[in-house]
C-alpha cells in the first residue's frame, strides 16, 4: 500500500504543507475551519504523521538537509566533501538525499525533509521549480542553492556563472574563425541546457549572428551515444559543447567511428571537469571548477543564517547570493 504524504494531504485540503505541519503540532495560528478540512484530508487519506513530524520547530536539531541528484556524483562528490568539512567545524550533522530522475519525487523528498525536522536545507540541483522553492520557503527554514542563483525568501545561494563561461568561450572560438558551435542538450539538467545555449546566443549576437544549433535528443531516444552515432553520418559541427562528462565521452566515441578526428575534424567541449576528462585520449577540455568551495562556502552561508547574529551581519554584509569564478582549461581536444 502507498505511503500518503504531508505533501497529499496538503493537496487534499487545498492548504499549505505549512498549515498541514501546523495542524499535525496543534498550533493555535490556525483557524477553526481550515483545521477541520486538514483534519478531513488527514481522515480520509489516512495519513499517519510521523513522530518526529509531530516535534517539528520545537528545538532545533543540529542537522542540515542535503538534496544532490545522482546523475554527477563525481562532481558532487566534492562539493559535499567541503559541505561536510565546515559542518564538522560548527558540530552540525548532514542528512543526504538524492534525486533520481524518474525515481525519486522531489515531493517525496520535501515531506521526508520535513518529517526529520531539519535545521536547513542545502540543494544542489538545478531541476528544481519555482513550486518546490515556494514550498520549501513556507516553512521559514533557511534554504542554500549550490549552482544557480536563486531570488526568494529564506534562500541564499552560491552559484557559477554558467551562462557567462560559455558565453566568453563560444565568442573565442568565433573570433578564432570556428562559426559552427553545437549545444547537446542535457535532459537530465533542463536548466544548464539553457544556460549554456543563453551564453552561445549572447556570443553569436555580439557577432551579428543568431544561435539555432541545439542538438536536441529526442525523448524516445535513451541513448546519447546512440542517437549521436545516427547524427555524425549527416552532421559535422566544428565544435560541440557539453554540459557531463558521460556526454562528452558519448561525443567523442561516435565522432571517432564516425571517422571525424579529434580535435582536427570537430572539437570537444565538457563543461563540468572531472577527473574522467583526463583519461580519455584526446583529454577533454573542460572548466575547472571550485566544487570543494562550493560545498564549503554553502554551509557557511547556512551557519550564518543559523547563527542570525547581528555582528556577522555587519562583518559580512547581507549580499545573499556568492558567485565562485571559474577557469577554462583547453586540452587535447580543442585547439584554441
Amino acid at each position: 500500500m502507498k505511503k500518503v504524504t504531508i505533501y497529499e494531504v496538503a493537496a487534499e485540503a487545498e492548504v499549505s504543507l505549512a498549515t498541514v505541519s501546523r495542524v499535525i503540532n496543534g498550533s493555535d495560528l490556525v483557524k477553526e475551519s481550515t483545521r477541520k478540512k486538514v483534519e478531513e484530508a488527514i481522515s480520509k487519506l489516512g495519513y499517519k504523521p510521523n513522530a518526529v513530524a509531530q516535534s517539528l520547530a520545537l528545538k532545533r536539531s543540529t542537522t542540515i538537509a542535503l538534496v544532490v541528484p545522482e546523475a554527477s556524483f563525481v562532481f558532487t562528490g566534492q562539493i559535499i566533501n567541503g559541505l561536510i568539512d565546515v559542518a564538522k567545524i560548527y558540530n552540525y550533522n548532514i542528512y543526504l538525499h538524492t534525486i533520481s530522475e524518474g525515481i525519486v519525487d522531489f515531493k517525496d523528498v520535501i515531506d521526508s525533509i520535513i518529517k526529520t525536522r531539519v535545521d536547513g536545507v542545502v540543494i544542489y540541483n538545478d531541476n528544481l521549480t519555482g513550486i518546490d522553492i515556494e514550498t520549501l520557503s513556507e516553512y521559514n527554514i533557511p534554504i542554500v542553492f549550490i549552482g544557480n542563483k536563486i531570488k526568494a525568501n529564506n534562500v541564499s545561494s552560491v552559484y557559477i556563472d554558467i551562462k557567462q563561461a560559455v558565453n566568453e568561450l563560444v565568442d573565442k572560438f568565433i573570433t578564432e574563425g570556428y562559426k559552427d558551435v553545437a549545444i547537446l542538450e542535457d535532459r537530465k539538467n533542463d536548466y544548464s541546457s539553457k544556460q549554456l545555449v543563453a551564453g552561445a546566443s549572447k556570443a553569436y549576437e555580439k557577432h551579428g549572428m543568431k544561435f539555432d544549433n541545439q542538438i536536441k535528443i529526442p525523448k524516445a531516444q535513451r541513448s546519447t551515444y546512440t542517437f549521436l552515432t545516427e547524427y555524425f553520418k549527416t552532421n559535422k559541427p566544428e565544435v560541440i559543447i557539453a554540459n557531463r562528462d558521460s556526454q562528452a565521452i558519448a561525443i567523442m566515441n561516435a565522432a571517432n567511428e564516425a571517422g571525424y578526428k579529434i580535435p582536427e575534424d570537430m572539437q570537444i567541449v565538457c563543461i563540468i571537469d572531472t577527473k574522467y576528462n583526463k583519461m580519455f585520449r584526446p583529454q577533454l577540455s573542460s572548466f575547472v571548477m571550485p566544487s570543494y568551495d562550493l560545498g564549503a562556502v554553502a554551509m557557511r552561508m547556512m551557519t550564518k543564517q543559523l547563527s542570525n547574529k547581528e555582528e556577522d551581519q555587519e562583518k559580512d554584509g547581507s549580499d545573499k547570493n556568492i558567485e565562485l569564478s571559474y577557469l577554462f582549461t583547453p586540452r587535447g581536444s580543442t585547439k584554441i
